[in-house]
């Protein structure tokens, strides 16, 4: 990676592709991080749909390495391969509860849990809306396990004024959530002052 420090995107199958795309585009906009995408099949639908049929061409050229959804062999699937963190931007119901309680049969799942197991930073943007009580006890196990639950919330305080203006900040704030300022700061990140309230 000539140096560079490894961040893994995965992005699921749930609405909000374009904040999993505006991720990788941060990223990738730095020369200090390489980013290593997973996007599952389900993913690769709503990318279609939500961003456009070119989105996914777009992502993988922006990529370090695009690695295959049902490729569990690849680097990032073991803890020796070095990598500052992991973001999953939309993170489904699905591969939430897959996380949480140990099923990993692809990828994105395996190096979810590559990343709790080696105590590094596992980002999750649940995309979800209303919740029941089964989807509450999966991130409270995911938490209590080492992830960090962000669900994908407008900093309404910060009167934004497009949608796009949403997806920077909430894209923003789910890479300062991985504390890279102790390596290289993300060349675009949001620095907003406010307060939600109490």
């Amino acid at each position: 990676m000539s140096g560079r420090q490894g961040i893994i995107v995965g992005i699921s199958g749930a609405s909000g592709a374009a904040i999993g795309m505006r991720i990788v585009e941060v990223l990738a906009d730095n020369p200090h991080y390489a980013v290593h995408l997973v996007v599952s099949p389900a993913a690769e639908r709503t990318l279609s749909e939500e961003v456009g049929s070119d989105a996914l061409a777009r992502l993988r050229a922006l990529a370090f390495r695009h690695h295959l959804h049902s490729d569990i062999g690849a680097a990032i699937a073991s803890g020796s391969y070095p990598v500052a963190g992991m973001i999953v931007a939309p993170c489904s119901i699905r591969t939430l509860s897959a996380i949480a309680w140990g099923q990993l049969d692809n990828l994105l799942t395996r190096a979810a849990d590559v990343q709790l197991k080696e105590r590094r930073r596992l980002v999750l943007l649940v995309r979800e809306s209303p919740l029941h009580l089964g989807h509450l006890r999966s991130m409270l196990q995911a938490t209590e396990i080492g992830a960090i639950i962000a669900p994908p919330m407008p900093a309404f305080y910060l009167r934004p004024q497009s949608l796009d203006e949403v997806i920077d900040q909430i894209a923003a704030r789910a890479i300062n959530l991985l504390d890279l300022t102790k390596l290289r700061a993300p060349a675009k990140v949001w620095s907003g002052q406010g307060s939600e309230g109490g």
